[in-house]
């Protein structure tokens, strides 16, 4: 008799406990945790949103032109190579490693590109592998002596910045530069080729659509296992908010020359590799091995391989945004992947919010964060100030990033503890 009366008044319980469960976050759930998120320290997009509306504000406010749709275009255009670059920095700073030779991989393979194709006749495509195939046996180098060796990723990179910038100057020769020929499929890419405007609004779109559908069947999913799921209200807005965002941006742009299928190329490597970081065992070993290396190898992750991947897709993209460089300025020189390319590439990735300790971060963030650093060069050139203010304040801007990162990290820290 006492068991049945236990078992009538805890079955009302468990009832309203599995109505929580399975009720739906709505707008206003989605807004408390988004607040919660942001005290507890993880920040997310949220500086580079705030930068870029401040360096907008600023630059148009010193030169209207800033914001000129063309303007706007060339620094699309601009930001692809460095782009790229950056991208396979994000998957070294996610283990907490580094890759200072970037710089040098990019000019290498804008190098190769001009040997090969202008002055050895080889086809461009074959010339393309031959510059990628390249960055993946320099990446395997690296990963190699970091597992062998237990080498800093510090040490040997910037042993290999050194080897690959004496290889370019070997390989260009005397002459030290070489021009592509302007009406190239290449050159054309790299400076002229738009896309058509129908295909810029549906790829702005896109996003959208998948944001919905993912969000039906996902809730679908958390509600058949009586786990709590995101309200279909809340999906609508990140949806409509996005949609508008980027549909405004293609009319924008639309208004000058439109979106360069040089940028679009690189924003789909971003789509690829934020898919393989967030949908596949290998990213999520990734997250793993950068957060705790020696948990992630006691749970049958092969550290030595995820780390080797790593390097290996690092200097592959910056072989091939090497390649873009020199379709960009339609020429491959000793000048290239020099001066400022490492730390625009690194910053980016900084900038954007994958952490310098690892273990945090997304492909998104060498989107947004080239769009920052392109924005600040683009501004600071558009006011005619020398390239020397320009390295100081992107180095003052990187600062400024890594300090948000470690104020971040020490209060996600505390909070953990807490």
């Amino acid at each position: 008799m006492t068991n049945d009366v236990q078992t009538s008044q805890t079955a009302p319980q468990l009832d309203r406990a599995d109505s929580r469960v399975r009720h739906d976050e709505g707008l206003s759930g989605a807004l408390r945790a988004f607040v919660d998120q942001v005290r507890s320290g993880d920040l997310g997009m949220l500086p580079v949103f705030v930068g870029l509306l401040l360096i907008s504000v600023v630059f148009t406010a010193l030169n209207p032109v800033f914001l000129a749709p063309n303007n706007l275009v060339n620094l699309l255009f601009d930001a692809a190579a460095v782009g790229l670059i950056s991208l396979g920095v994000v998957c070294v700073l996610l283990l907490g490693e580094i890759d200072l030779s970037i710089g040098s991989m990019s000019g290498l393979a804008s190098a190769m590109t001009g040997v090969l194709w202008v002055n050895a006749g080889v086809s461009l495509p074959l010339t393309i592998l031959a510059v990628l195939v390249t960055g993946m046996a320099v990446g395997a180098i690296y990963g190699f002596l970091r597992n062998r060796f237990e080498m800093p990723s510090f040490v040997a990179t910037l042993a290999g910045l050194l080897a690959l910038l004496g290889l370019q100057l070997y390989i260009l020769g005397p002459t030290g530069s070489i021009n592509l020929p302007f009406t190239s499929p290449i050159v054309r890419f790299g400076q002229i080729l738009i896309m058509p405007a129908w295909l810029s609004y549906m790829l702005a779109i896109l996003p959208g659509v998948l944001i919905v559908w993912n969000g039906i069947r996902t809730g679908q999913k958390r509600r058949a296992a009586n786990l709590s799921a995101r309200g279909l209200s809340v999906t609508l807005a990140k949806a409509l908010i996005l949609t508008a965002a980027l549909v405004f941006a293609v009319f924008y742009l639309e208004k000058g020359r439109g979106v360069p299928w040089m940028f679009g190329a690189f924003t789909l490597l971003v789509v690829l590799l934020d898919y393989a970081l967030t949908r596949t065992k290998w990213g999520r070993s990734m997250f793993a091995v950068g957060g705790n290396a020696e948990a992630a190898r006691r749970s049958g992750i092969n550290v030595r391989r995820i780390r080797l991947s790593a390097f290996m897709i690092c200097s592959s993209l910056a072989a091939l945004g090497g390649v873009f460089a020199a379709a960009r300025l339609a020429s491959a020189s000793q000048q290239a992947g020099t001066g400022d390319v490492n730390l625009n590439a690194i910053a980016a990735a900084v900038i954007g919010g994958t952490s310098l300790f690892g273990g945090r971060g997304s492909a998104w963030s060498a989107l947004l964060g080239v769009i920052v650093i392109m924005a600040i060069s683009n501004g600071l050139t558009l006011l005619n100030l020398s390239s020397s203010l320009r390295y100081m304040i992107t180095g003052a801007v990187l600062a400024i990033a890594v300090i948000v990162d470690s104020l971040a990290r020490r209060s996600r820290a505390s909070h953990g503890r807490a």
